[in-house]
């Protein structure tokens, strides 16, 4: 069942113009960054079947992803893995979704973000909404585009660096994952303040001296 604008038309009723909705993906991964998409849909409705992109398989996502390109706009906002080992997975969550509402060509005159923090300094006023990629189709269409983003980067990674399974597992920390971590090693992607990373590092460390 595709989710209904409600949240959103609450907003529109209430005279506010462009609603966009803002959603991050990639907070427990072992690697990669963290990702985060800003969703304008158009009025006209929802896409048929949208729904939170934890609820889609692979295909139907990629299909959202292809018609939300075409019909919204939206744009995409990314924390390194240095910035998340530096300000920590939540402060590079919100600087992600903060980049994301920027990078939009226009400015909304209200987000909805999921979650129960609103990332800092904010071009307009903002809901933090829990569930929100269940509740407002701009979040979870943010979440469809926030999550294919980043299986195509954590793909991309693959292809340099074998052996770690991202291909599929896009950094999580999988049985393969953390198997391959203890043989093959750390790469410049992991997270080294993550503590399965943090704890080979350490062994290293100790091993070496």
């Amino acid at each position: 069942m595709a989710l209904e604008m409600t949240l959103e038309e609450a907003l529109w009723a209430q005279g506010v113009g462009l609603v966009a909705g803002v959603d991050e993906v990639g907070r427990g991964p072992l690697a990669g960054p963290v990702v985060a998409a800003a969703v304008v849909l158009s009025r006209n409705g929802v896409p048929e079947g949208l729904n939170d992109s934890k609820k889609l398989t692979a295909k139907r996502r990629a299909a959202f992803e292809r018609q939300l390109r075409e019909e919204a706009i939206f744009a995409i906002g990314e924390a390194s893995v240095a910035e998340i080992d530096r300000l920590n997975i939540l402060q590079a969550s919100l600087l992600a979704m903060r980049r994301a509402v920027a990078a939009l060509p226009v400015v909304p005159d209200h987000l909805l973000v999921d979650g129960n923090r609103l990332p800092p300094d904010l071009p307009c006023p903002a809901s933090a909404i829990v569930g929100g990629d269940g509740r407002s189709p701009s979040i979870a269409a943010a979440s469809i585009v926030a999550k294919t983003w980043r299986d195509r980067v954590m793909r991309d990674l693959a292809q340099h660096y074998p052996g770690y399974g991202w291909e599929t597992n896009v950094g999580y920390p999988s049985k393969c994952h953390k198997t391959a971590l203890r043989n093959l090693g750390v790469t410049p992607h992991h997270r080294r303040s993550f503590k399965p990373v943090h704890n080979i590092l350490y062994q290293e460390h100790s091993a070496s001296d």
